[in-house]
């Protein structure tokens, strides 16, 4: 199965002139005229209505005349029905245009606060809790040189405890804030979670392909750029049961229109997914969210057993949410 990229909304077309179909209504009107005036149609129906006057089939013309004149009013009474009809539907198309914009703007203001907290915490994180936690290990280790027994079963007790509570923390701070991003760039944060998703599923191998300059990148867009290969490393994990995966980040002007664009591809040969599952497994909304609110492209390619691609084409200029 194979999702089509997205498109903008067109808007609708031109209204087109009236005077052609005038013309030809017109032309056809004007040759009737002359093939009954040249084939004497009215004489000859005449004729062949002349004895059954009882019935008054000839002044059969006059009601179709008549009839003609109605079914052009009713025509036009519906024509006008029809125009205001779709009028109000463009009105109506309008405002849900303007308001899913504004949708679209509050979602996006919602996320880049959720990385400015997120960012703050994992700070915080880093500064106090982890600062203490060292501390505390410090006078564990200055306890477990006294003699004392029991004193150094305390001190190995406390450090044992301290280096789990530093590694949770470490944990937590990894999935609020990518690591290095800040201080390394993006290409060494992409390193370092792959590097740890390796660890973690060992019975698939991840190959990573990075080509281009990726310094100088707005903070929303390398944000987003990690989140989307955060995730499908995680859809992998949970769900692919792959055995080899591949994750392809490229910039170039050659990709698409000649532009400055991010390309990114994430696929797997795993056991793929059906079509009903695309948005309650997979979580592949906020992807296709993140990718449209960065001004890019986002194209999903899947069939049951035959693994999972996506792609996302991001403008490397764009502010991202």
């Amino acid at each position: 199965m194979h999702e089509p990229p997205f498109e903008p909304r067109l808007s609708p077309p031109a209204r087109e002139s009236p005077w052609p179909d005038i013309a030809l209504v017109a032309g056809i009107t004007v040759m009737a005229f002359v093939v009954s005036s040249y084939f004497q149609f009215n004489e000859a129906l005449y004729s062949l209505t002349r004895d059954w006057e009882y019935f008054q089939v000839d002044e059969l013309p006059a009601g179709m005349f008549v009839l003609s004149i109605c079914l052009i009013w009713l025509a036009w009474k519906r024509y006008a029905h029809a125009r205001r009809e779709l009028q109000a539907r463009r009105i109506a198309e309008a405002r849900l245009a303007e308001a899913l914009q504004e949708n679209r703007r509050l979602t996006q203001e919602n996320l880049r606060i959720q990385e400015v907290e997120r960012k703050h915490l994992a700070r915080e994180l880093h500064d106090e809790l982890g600062q203490y936690l060292n501390a505390i290990k410090l006078d564990a280790v200055s306890i477990t040189d006294s003699d004392a027994r029991f004193s150094n079963d305390a001190s190995v007790a406390i450090v044992r405890n301290v280096d789990h509570i530093h590694r949770a923390v470490s944990e937590m701070i990894g999935r609020l804030r990518p690591v290095g991003l800040d201080e390394l760039g993006l290409v060494a944060a992409i390193e370092h979670c792959v590097d740890q998703w390796c660890q973690r599923i060992q019975n698939t191998r991840i190959l990573l392909s990075v080509e281009g300059d990726f310094e100088g990148l707005a903070e929303p867009l390398t944000l987003t750029l990690y989140r989307l290969i955060q995730e499908g490393l995680t859809n992998i994990f949970k769900h692919a049961n792959a055995g080899r995966a591949e994750i392809s980040l490229r910039r170039d002007a050659s990709v698409q229109g000649g532009a400055d664009m991010v390309r990114l591809k994430v696929a797997d040969d795993g056991c793929g997914m059906e079509a009903g599952a695309r948005r309650t497994r997979f979580g592949l909304s906020g992807m296709r969210e993140r990718v449209e609110m960065s001004g890019g492209t986002f194209v999903l390619t899947s069939a049951p057993g035959q693994g999972l691609t996506f792609e996302a084409y991001l403008p490397a200029s764009g502010a991202g949410p």
